[in-house]
């Protein structure tokens, strides 16, 4: 059928007054129809609308349709499935599709009665023994969208061979209309507040328990005690969670530390609009302004703030001359590792065989810092789930201990509870770190600058072309296709020390040695530069935009440093 046809025949099912508004707008039908949304191993994102490529009920139920189909394939229906959800918009909504869904299947459900982050589900998942779990939500993306994402049985995100396998059922099925579901006598009120109730078809609503088990499990890997409580009482810290499930879990773990935490009024409520911001994400400066405007009121040090569903954190901090600096995903996660490492390697908890993981777009600075403390640094795609994994393969083989992961875009992760990032515990750890560095006569400020000194000045950057209508996945796809095929020696007069084609899985070096690349395939090139430094091309998993990343550094200064990686960006935007 033509996108016309599909179009006519969900006027007639739904006898959407939406839909039937489109009459006449070929452009906007053509968008809405001409494909399905697609589901990869990020799970699935679009504007929340009415359309075979946008999220709605109809979307929603399929996808999960194809993994219940899946679940019977292994055995698996006993054990369960968990389904959390944040506070974008249709979020409640579509978790009790999913959840009936399921439950037509036979399959066990536990759902959350309220929203919660993103970690929680994960370390839900793997408390319950789940075989899976759904979170509804499309991260830091602008209100208009939400999206779907899957866990597998350790808590990660799903792996892509398992991702695979569900992408065949969905593919299966046709009439996302005649997806069954079962009655499970509940409504968006009917869940609120409820905990191990029992609702019909094997659904069970969770809650409070849950939230005590995740709380009790992170609170353990406090590393400063003395610290903290020497110098909480004259902590000012602001939080805002831009209007997103990490209220209660931050608020509340802090308060548990008795860390004193002011939060941003306006921005604590849930609001699907997320009116008091451009976009919903704590990497742009300006998702941090109302914080940082309150912090200058009440005299605080540190402002906090939260992505909605709670998995990424962004970071202010008072510089020396009592201006506030915004941090970055890449100084955040080196602070927030070296502080791990060296109370682990002060306290003598630091194993032999410590090991950290990051993604191959995050900092070199992070393997620096690693060295320094005499832990291993390891290289993963991009995708936090591919940090699951190392964490998983480690616990089996015994090899390394993992001791912290994180990506550049602001993602962290310190213990084992779960398999994604988790801005609760990143939360909790980066108060107690400025607890630490206070108590020690100092600042984390301060400390960012001494590794600087130490270690080399590190400049990390990163600029997006978006590609925009029906073709631009197309125009990516392109742009690609050309780069893999072609031989850069050279970016910006610098020599290309090597080029690893993660697509084709072969790192060659300038002399023509080539070797093989034991990462998965993924569609990425990326060009070894002297001193650590280095550029890398990739279209992004969830957006239709091309994504350039660079990384160097310089022993003279931040300045030099960041000369040096505006002009090779530029330079790399002009070859594509």
């Amino acid at each position: 059928m033509s996108y016309l046809d599909i179009y006519e025949q969900w006027l007639k099912k739904t006898g959407s007054e939406e839909l039937a508004a489109l009459k006449g707008n070929d452009a906007e039908i053509k968008e809405r129809f001409y494909s399905d949304l697609k589901f990869g191993t990020a799970g699935m994102r679009g504007e929340v609308a009415l359309g075979t490529a946008r999220m709605n009920d109809y979307t929603v139920a399929r996808a999960t349709e194809g993994l219940a189909r899946y679940i019977e394939s292994v055995d698996a229906k006993d054990r369960g499935v968990v389904i959390a959800y944040d506070t974008r918009r249709c979020s409640t909504e579509f978790a009790l599709v999913a959840a009936a869904v399921l439950a037509a299947h036979g399959i066990k459900v536990y759902i959350f009665e309220n929203v919660r982050p993103v970690p929680v589900i994960s370390f839900t998942v793997r408390q319950k023994g789940a075989i899976a779990g759904i979170m509804i939500t499309a991260s830091h993306n602008p209100k208009q969208y939400n999206g779907y994402k899957v866990y597998g049985e350790d808590g990660a995100q799903m792996s892509p061979e398992a991702t695979a396998e569900v992408v065949k059922y969905i593919e299966k099925i046709t009439d996302c209309f005649s997806v069954a579901k079962a009655n499970i006598g509940l409504s968006a009120e009917e869940l609120r507040g409820k905990d191990n109730y029992a609702a019909q078809n094997n659904v069970i609503v969770i809650g409070r328990s849950v939230d005590e088990l995740y709380y009790d499990t992170i609170s353990k890997l406090c590393l400063s005690k003395d610290a903290v409580l020497k110098e909480r009482e004259n902590l000012k810290i602001v939080y805002t969670p831009l209007h997103g499930a990490g209220f209660v879990p931050v608020t509340e773990i802090l308060s548990r530390m008795g860390i004193p935490c002011t939060p941003v009024e306006e921005q604590s409520q849930p609001d699907t609009e997320f009116s008091t911001v451009s976009v919903p994400n704590p990497e742009q400066k300006d998702a941090l302004t109302m914080g940082i405007k309150l912090a200058d009121r009440i005299g605080a040090n540190v402002v906090i703030g939260t992505d909605p569903d709670c998995d990424r954190m962004g970071v202010a901090l008072r510089g020396e001359d009592g201006e506030f600096i915004v941090l970055n995903g890449n100084q955040i996660g080196a602070l927030m590792m070296d502080y791990v490492l060296l109370r682990r390697s002060q306290t003598g908890t630091l194993p032999q065989n410590a090991a950290v993981v990051k993604t191959i777009v995050t900092t070199s600075f992070a393997a620096k810092i690693a060295k320094s403390y005499g832990a291993a640094c390891y290289d993963v795609l991009t995708g936090f789930k591919f940090i699951g994994e190392k964490i998983k393969e480690w616990e089996a083989s015994g090899e390394h201990t993992f001791i912290f992961g994180y990506e550049e875009s602001y993602g962290y992760l310190c213990g084992t509870h779960a398999r994604d990032k988790d801005a609760v515990v990143s939360a909790m750890l980066f108060a107690e770190m400025v607890c630490y560095w206070r108590s020690a006569g100092t600042s984390v400020y301060r400390r960012l600058q001494e590794l600087y000194e130490k270690l080399g000045y590190y400049t990390d950057l990163s600029v997006s072309k978006t590609y925009s209508g029906l073709d631009g996945m197309a125009k990516m796809a392109e742009i690609m296709k050309k780069l893999h095929a072609s031989r850069i020696t050279s970016i910006g007069g610098e020599a290309v020390e090597f080029c690893t084609d993660y697509e084709k899985r072969i790192k060659t070096y300038a002399d023509g040695q080539a070797v093989k690349v034991f990462l998965p395939r993924t569609d990425a090139v990326y060009f070894g530069l002297k001193d650590d430094g280095w550029l890398c091309v990739r279209p992004s998993g969830t957006e239709p935009k091309l994504k350039i990343y660079v990384s160097v550094s310089d022993k003279r200064s931040m300045e030099q440093s960041t000369l040096r990686a505006k002009y090779l960006i530029g330079e790399m935007s002009a070859l594509l």
